[in-house]
């Protein structure tokens, strides 16, 4: 097995001159950066950082090449990194003050304190040989999420913390990642593209693709060699959607999928495209991985060694981990769960879906799940509306044997087919009084679907 180097105890010597790095395009195409390639690039961000006062770095940059280089150079000079995924004008303006920020992209009108990554690998001078080690406790990594108010929320992250969780993931998949080429359709602004899409790999000695898979035919060209593809749920559904097989499942892909809920349909739609069950990942940015499974083994979650697991009163998971940075190292979710005898357990919707309709508490995943059960569709989104009483409403998507079983017949008809198949499980004050059928549903980035548009769709011209 390839050997582990924490990028802490990076030296000049970690690895071979030659090795490669990442890769542009597919990996056949030779387009690579290697070792010497990061030791001289680094050295030209250090030289420009060390210049600027300022102890907390803005860093955003869609090149995981250029990413790489920036927070490697910004800890080797003692900084704090804050990434966001959001570089627009006026969310930028909440949250840079008067931050340096480093980024591969240009920018029409000036900003200050604003640096360009290729243009400052571009720049010709002198840098000293020297390669400063990283120091593994004082070096933070801070994620912006939206939080529970909309605004901006920082989530503070030690890089001591995703070593050991690197550590960790690969002594339980090492074989699956060494033996593969990494690719993501994950930006690696968010924790859970970061950790796999740049730093797991990077400190494995695994390539990694240096820009994110945008479309889902780009996997036409992935031919040449085995990957490990990094996704989002909503991406996969998008991948398998023809459930036409790609080539690439003969090169023994491995795909792993964390930030949303992977339907059961999609997941068995992707053994008939890619060829395999994906590996799921359950955890969120204040807790890091909590626990993983593969659906051909059941909807159950296993959890991982290092978080010790409870509920509370609501029948919400409790984390206890090393990696929560409260002084309790407790965390509470608003994932509602069902423990099993094994220390396994099944997720059950969150505790902000539980709404009451007419007296009587319905879990709105749990309404999903019933029509998603159905066969019929690949994707659906329940949601409580409210005009003179609360009601549900449901955004469906069918999948090719919706379409044919639905094919030509009234909306009207459809309603009454949903209603009568819900009926065989929730009282009638409970089901959707109000249905849209869509070819998809709006998602965030990260593949989250968004209520407040979906709520747009119910609104009567």
């Amino acid at each position: 097995m390839q050997k582990f180097v924490p990028l802490s105890e990076l030296n000049k010597t970690s690895w071979e001159p030659s090795a490669v790095i990442c890769y542009k395009g597919i990996w056949s195409e030779n387009n690579h950066m290697r070792w010497k390639d990061f030791l001289e690039g680094t050295a030209v961000l250090r030289k420009k950082i060390e210049t600027v006062s300022g102890d907390k770095w803005l860093l955003h940059s869609e090149d995981c090449w250029f990413f790489l280089l920036a927070f490697a150079a910004l800890l080797q000079c003692k900084k704090e990194v804050m990434l966001t995924a959001n570089i627009s004008p006026a969310y930028l303006a909440e949250i840079k003050g008067d931050m340096p920020f480093i980024t591969d992209q240009q920018f029409k009108e000036g900003m200050e304190n604003t640096f360009h990554i290729p243009s400052l690998l571009n720049e010709k001078s002198e840098c000293s040989g020297d390669f400063p080690s990283i120091d593994i406790e004082q070096a933070y990594v801070h994620f912006f999420t939206s939080g529970t108010t909309g605004r901006p929320k920082i989530i503070p992250q030690r890089l001591k913390e995703f070593e050991i969780d690197n550590k960790n993931i690969l002594s339980r998949w090492g074989e699956e990642f060494y033996t593969r080429k990494l690719c993501s359709t994950v930006s690696q602004h968010h924790i859970y593209g970061f950790l796999f899409s740049v730093l797991l790999p990077f400190t494995a000695g695994i390539p990694f693709r240096r820009n994110m898979i945008q479309l889902p035919a780009e996997f036409e060209k992935f031919t040449d060699t085995g990957y490990f593809i990094i996704t989002v749920p909503a991406f996969l559904q998008r991948a398998v959607e023809t459930e036409t097989p790609l080539s690439l499942q003969l090169k023994s892909p491995c795909i792993l999928t964390s930030g949303g809920f992977l339907f059961p349909d999609v997941a068995q739609k992707t053994v008939n495209v890619f060829g395999v069950w994906p590996l799921e990942m359950y955890g969120s940015t204040e807790t890091s991985g909590i626990a993983w499974r593969q659906q051909n083994q059941g909807p159950m979650w296993t959890p991982f060694g290092n978080a010790e697991l409870s509920v509370n009163e609501d029948n919400c998971l409790v984390v206890r981990s090393d990696y929560i940075k409260d002084p309790s190292g407790v965390f509470e979710t608003a994932d509602l769960v069902k423990m099993l005898p094994n220390g396994q357990f099944i997720l059950m919707g969150r505790l902000d879906t539980v709404v009451k309709i007419e007296g009587k508490r319905i879990s709105l995943p749990e309404v999903e799940n019933r029509i998603s059960e159905s066969g019929l569709v690949s994707d659906v989104s329940v949601i409580p509306l409210e005009e003179t009483r609360q009601f549900l409403a449901a955004a469906i998507v069918f999948n090719a044997k919706g379409k044919e079983q639905f094919l030509n017949m009234e909306k009207n008809d459809i309603n009454k087919f949903w209603r009568e198949y819900l009926l065989n499980y929730f009282e009638n004050t409970v089901i959707p009084k109000r249905w849209r059928y869509v070819d998809s549903l709006p998602s965030d980035a990260q593949g989250k679907k968004n209520r407040e548009i979906i709520s747009q769709l119910f609104v009567e011209s």
